[in-house]
């Protein structure tokens, strides 16, 4: 929960903006000042203060005690021109807390944390448990000094300014040990730990088990990422509550697919309970690794059978491509999720137009692999063998990456050694269509015209599929100079399902500095006034010209009452 707290009209007036558009994640602090900032630092996960900095430093230094528990702390001023993260950056999230107040309100984040003004990752900040001298380690790094990547387990990793030797060392390693001196262990998620279970064995003893096994194979609880059992055992309660106490989601698998898992110790006593001759082992093998641990029994004090056995496994490091869609052009439509993507890179992949509209986001030293038009599927395939070595890519695409875009020749690509991550973007034709009113308010379509890819026997089909069924289609693609009859070709097909006067939205760079659209109609639309940046929308029999605005009604029952001006 974020805690609101402020002391003026002005600073009231942003508090509700906040408030208004995020419901469920504020709550407001009325009263003194001093005891809301009290109530709210003792309540809440992070605060934003709209007061000035010095106030709130003065208020909140009694309350501060340890920078890993103490909430984020972001201070909007008076005129709503900076949010400060003032405390907690990393922490307490008040870094990214500036950056969405400041998006929200329109005002620049402030962020003085050392790593992010510059840069380099925190090491904090990596989705990792970090322990040893981290701040000694970042020091290094800011200041340039040799520090030394030692991987022993491989894990796709954002850039790091780290190389062979160095007086400092960061470790990748899931064994147990203590970080030496300049030293920084980061434990990749790596171990996965099969559990069977008799009906009924208790958590504890579950629990213990898994405990011990680590321990006395020298691994770290810290890098398991999950406990895995048969889907025969999905609600066994010691096994679900032996994962909640480990902070790992417990992946269950069908005893079919465990039953083909060559293991090292199969039983027939599993077989004839779950229909499979391994459970721990198998559970733990099924996704690939290395057995650590094979099958071993719980001990119980009472000297009766073991109810509980485990498996442990390292699955080996994946490489890991996040296919990311920049949306239409604008840098406000930009999602978040997409900034973080970018920021996370070690290897960024795109096309050469794109990669300019991003590059100030990426982190110094991004390794950038671009290209010119045409050369989609060697992009697609340079982002997965960049990813097959290990390596955190990011491959961009324009709009959202997988409608007409790179998301499609890179998962052709893909094969199941690599982790995939989609992030979604706003589309060209969402983006016109919030430009024209709402022509997409009923079933809708989005064909391209370009038949590079397609033949034009398979486009000209789809077209008339949908002028046969009433949808309202947006044409991607729809003219080039070398490609200038196809535009007319379709219209004219639509033609023959719909009126003259039908509206026809075309919008050209939606939502760029050079954005323009107009609103015409079927009968009136001059193809050779459209290019390959244009989105070209021709409603249905239902949509209607209103006020200026392209608006698709909801339902066709709406017609007959709401028939506005053509």
């Amino acid at each position: 929960m974020i805690g609101l707290i402020s002391a003026t009209a002005a600073g009231a007036a942003a508090r509700d903006r906040l408030a208004a558009a995020w419901p469920d994640r504020v709550r407001v602090y009325d009263g003194p000042v001093g005891d809301a900032v009290r109530r709210a630092f003792a309540e809440c996960e992070q605060l934003v203060c709209f007061l000035a900095t010095g106030a709130v430093v003065r208020l909140i230094a009694p309350l501060l005690s340890d920078k890993t528990a103490d909430p984020g702390v972001v201070c909007v001023d008076e005129g709503g021109r900076f949010a400060v993260s003032l405390v907690g950056g990393h922490g307490g999230g008040a870094n990214e807390l500036a950056r969405e107040v400041g998006e929200l309100l329109g005002a620049e984040p402030v962020v003085t944390t050392a790593t992010d003004a510059v840069g380099v990752p925190g090491l904090d900040t990596l989705g990792l448990p970090v322990e040893g001298d981290v701040a000694g380690v970042s020091r290094a790094l800011l200041d340039g000094e040799p520090v030394a990547l030692r991987a022993e387990v491989a894990w796709p990793l954002p850039l790091l300014r780290a190389g062979a030797e160095g007086a400092y060392t960061i470790r990748v390693t899931d064994r147990l040990v203590e970080p030496g001196e300049r030293e920084v262990v980061l434990r990749p998620p790596s171990l996965v730990v099969g559990v069977g279970a008799s009906r009924g064995a208790p958590a504890d003893e579950v629990l213990g088990l898994v405990e011990s096994a680590l321990r006395d194979a020298g691994l770290s609880p810290a890098s398991l990422a999950e406990l895995a059992t048969v889907d025969a055992k999905a609600d066994e309660p010691g096994i679900l509550e032996a994962a909640e106490r480990l902070g790992v989601p417990l992946v269950t698998r069908s005893a079919d697919e465990l039953a083909v898992v060559e293991v090292p110790n199969p039983s027939d006593a599993p077989l004839a309970a779950v229909g499979t001759p391994s459970v721990a082992e198998a559970a733990a093998l099924v996704g690939g690794g290395e057995l650590l641990v094979p099958k071993r029994k719980s001990e119980r004090a009472d000297g009766r059978p073991a109810m509980a056995t485990c498996a442990v496994v390292r699955r080996p490091g994946r490489g890991r491509l996040s296919v990311v869609g920049l949306g239409p052009g604008a840098r406000d439509l930009l999602t978040p999720r997409a900034k973080a993507e970018l920021r996370r890179a070690s290897v960024l992949v795109g096309l050469d137009q794109y990669v300019d509209q991003i590059r100030d986001l990426l982190r110094p030293g991004t390794r950038i692999l671009q290209s010119g038009l045409g050369a989609e599927e060697e992009r697609a395939r340079t982002a997965v063998e960049e990813a097959r070595k290990g390596q955190a890519v990011t491959l961009i695409g324009s709009g959202d990456a997988g409608v007409y875009a790179m998301a499609s020749p890179a998962l052709a690509e893909a094969s199941d050694d690599i982790d995939v991550i989609g992030v979604p973007g706003v589309t060209a034709a969402l983006a016109a269509a919030a430009i024209l009113g709402a022509p997409l308010g009923h079933d809708h379509v989005s064909i391209s015209l370009s038949d590079l890819h397609t033949p034009w026997e398979v486009i000209e089909r789809r077209v008339r599929a949908a002028a046969g069924a009433d949808i309202v289609v947006t044409f991607y693609n729809p003219r080039s100079r070398g490609r200038d009859w196809q535009l007319p070709k379709a219209l004219a097909i639509l033609a023959e399902h719909r009126t003259p006067t039908t509206p026809v939205g075309v919008v050209r760079n939606a939502s760029r500095p050079d954005e323009s659209s107009r609103l015409t109609t079927l009968g009136s639309l001059d193809p050779a006034t459209v290019d390959m940046m244009t989105v070209v929308t021709v409603g249905n029999t239902a949509t209607r010209d209103i006020a200026g605005r392209m608006v698709t009604p909801r339902g066709y029952r709406w017609q007959a009452s709401q028939e506005g001006p053509r």
